[in-house]
C-alpha cells in the first residue's frame, strides 16, 4: 500500500476571486476585512498597469485567508488513473472494483497551514490515515502515517491536491467503507472522509 502527493503551481486569477470576493463583499459590506481590502489594492495596481503586483498581492491574500478557513477536504473522488495535475482527474463512473484493483482516490484540500521558515519559505505538511472497515463496521486494515507529505516554497500554494492508492488484493467481494483521515502537522487540526466501495465477484 502506498500514499502519493502532488502540488501544482497554477492559482487562482485575480479575475476570478475579485468576482468571488464581489459576491462575499455584498453580504459583508458593513465588515470589509483584509481579503477585501487586498482585492481592492490588486484592483488599484492592476489600473495602473501593474499587473504583476496585482496578482502577486490577491495571491498572498488568498493565502494567508485560507489559513483562516476550517482544515477540510475539498473534493475526494476515486478515479481510474494518476491525476495529471490539480483538478486534471479521471474520475471512476462507480465505485464497484475488480478483484485486485487498486483504489486510487484524488482529494484536494482546504485550510493547510504553512509555517515561516526563514529566507522567505513557508512549509507545509500533513499527514494520511487510513481504515477499511466491512458492512457491519468491523475494522479490517488500518494504518497510521499512511502516508506523509511535506512541502516547502515561496508562496502559500492552495492548489494543493494529493493521490492516495490503496492495494486491496485478496479481499473477499462485498461491500466496504474506507475512511481517512488527514492530518494538518502544522497547526495540528485534522480532517476526515470516507468513501463506500464493493468489490466484485470474480
Amino acid at each position: 500500500m502506498q500514499g502519493r502527493a502532488a502540488i501544482m503551481g497554477r492559482r487562482m486569477t485575480a479575475a476570478l476571486l475579485a468576482a468571488a470576493l464581489a459576491a462575499v463583499s455584498a453580504a459583508t459590506v458593513a465588515r470589509a476585512g483584509p481579503l477585501l481590502d487586498s482585492a481592492r489594492e490588486a484592483e488599484s495596481k492592476a489600473a495602473a498597469g501593474d499587473a504583476v503586483g496585482a496578482y502577486d498581492t490577491i495571491r498572498d491574500a488568498f493565502g494567508a485567508f485560507s489559513m483562516t478557513l476550517p482544515f477540510s477536504v475539498g473534493k475526494a473522488v476515486f478515479v481510474t488513473e494518476k491525476p495529471k495535475a490539480y483538478g486534471a482527474y479521471a474520475a471512476k463512473p462507480d465505485a464497484v472494483f475488480k478483484p485486485g484493483e487498486m483504489l486510487i482516490t484524488y482529494v484536494e484540500l482546504i485550510g493547510l497551514n504553512w509555517k515561516p521558515m526563514g529566507d522567505g519559505l513557508e512549509k507545509s505538511s500533513f499527514s494520511v490515515d487510513f481504515e477499511i472497515s466491512e458492512a457491519g463496521g468491523k475494522v479490517l486494515a488500518s494504518q497510521k502515517k499512511f502516508g506523509e507529505f511535506t512541502f516547502t516554497g515561496l508562496v502559500r500554494n492552495q492548489e494543493i491536491f494529493t493521490h492516495l492508492t490503496l492495494d486491496i488484493t485478496g479481499a473477499e467481494p462485498g461491500d466496504y467503507l474506507l475512511k481517512y483521515t488527514v492530518n494538518d502537522n502544522v497547526s495540528s487540526h485534522f480532517t476526515t472522509f470516507e468513501q463506500k466501495f464493493t468489490v466484485a465477484g470474480k
